[in-house]
């Protein structure tokens, strides 16, 4: 899976990384490299199957849209 992540310097010094594909995984680092290694890591735990997830309702429906 390829995922287009932003990297931005942060007013505080280092950076930080986020994928505009998946809301609200982000992540800082020290360095670019930590940044890089840090998003990465979050967008393996954010794309990781939860225990408790029941996935869809039963009465669920799945649509494409084309804006």
């Amino acid at each position: 899976m390829r995922l287009r992540v932003v990297l931005e310097p942060s007013d505080d010094g280092g950076y930080t990384a986020f994928v505009p594909a998946l809301p609200g995984c982000i992540s800082e680092g020290d360095t670019r490299e930590e940044a890089l290694s840090n998003i990465e890591e979050a967008v393996k735990l954010y794309l990781e199957p939860v225990e408790d997830d029941e996935g869809f309702a039963p009465d669920a429906e799945i649509v494409e849209l084309a804006v």
